[in-house]
C-alpha cells in the first residue's frame, strides 16, 4: 500500500474511520507514516494529533478504542478509509459518532418501516382519546385488534387481491379495476397485515400499485 504523505505540506493525510459492521462513518482524523505504522502494530487506530503534536491512539485515556479491521488508500493515494470496531462511543462528547448520530445499521426503507411500526405499537398502548392524529392508523388498529382478529381476505381491496394472484402466476383478465403489473409499486402502511401463525406480531408486506 502506497500513501502519498508528501502531497500535503504537513505530511498528514485524512483518515476516514468507518464502523466495519454498520458501515457508518464514525470520525475523521489525520495520519502520518508513523501513525499508520503504529495503527498496524497495535491493531488500534492511531492518529497524529495536531493539537498535541504527537501520536495519539484513539481511546488511550477513555478506553474507547477503535480496533483495526482494514486500511484502504484512495485512488489518488492521499486519503485513507479505515474500517474498525469501536469499543464504546467514538466522540469525546460521548456520542456514537462525531456527528452526534446513533451508530446503528440502516437498511433504508425497511429501517424506516420498522421505526414506524414501533411507533404505532407505542401509540396502540395509549388510550384512544390521547392518540391524536394517529388514532385512525391502520397499523394501530391491527395492534388494537390483536393477531386473532384479523381482516379476512374478502376485505382486501380487489386490486390487491389481483396483484397477489399475479405474483402467484395467475393470469388476470383485463378490466378497468385490474392491476397493471407494468406500473411501479410501492409499500404502503395499509398493506401491512399481522401474520396469524406468529406468537409475536410480525408483518407481511404486499405491493400496492402506485397511482401516479
Amino acid at each position: 500500500m502506497t500513501i502519498n504523505f508528501d502531497k500535503y505540506t504537513n505530511g498528514l493525510v485524512p483518515a476516514i474511520i468507518q464502523d466495519s459492521e454498520t458501515k457508518n462513518v464514525l470520525m475523521l482524523g489525520y495520519m502520518n507514516d508513523e501513525a499508520v505504522l503504529k495503527t498496524q502494530e497495535l491493531k488500534q487506530v492511531t492518529f497524529f494529533s495536531r493539537s498535541k503534536q504527537r501520536l495519539w491512539t484513539k481511546g488511550e485515556e477513555s478506553g474507547n478504542v477503535l480496533e483495526l479491521v482494514s486500511i484502504k488508500v484512495d485512488c489518488d493515494q492521499d486519503a485513507l478509509l479505515i474500517q474498525a470496531k469501536p469499543k464504546g462511543p467514538t466522540c469525546h462528547k460521548g456520542s456514537d459518532t462525531c456527528w452526534n448520530e446513533k451508530n446503528v445499521q440502516n437498511f433504508g426503507f425497511l429501517s424506516e418501516l420498522e421505526t414506524i411500526i414501533s411507533e404505532r405499537k407505542e401509540i396502540s398502548e395509549v388510550a384512544p382519546e390521547q392518540r391524536g392524529k394517529d388514532a385512525k392508523s391502520y397499523v394501530v388498529s391491527l395492534f388494537d385488534e390483536g393477531i386473532n382478529n384479523l381482516p379476512s381476505n374478502n376485505s382486501i381491496p380487489p386490486n390487491q387481491r389481483d396483484l397477489e394472484r399475479v405474483e402467484q402466476g395467475d393470469k388476470i383478465p383485463a378490466n378497468p379495476d385490474a392491476v397493471d403489473v407494468d406500473k411501479e409499486f410501492k409499500f404502503s402502511e395499509k398493506t401491512l397485515r399481522v401474520h396469524p401463525a406468529c406468537k409475536n406480531p410480525t408483518f407481511d408486506l404486499t405491493l400496492e400499485a402506485d397511482p401516479h
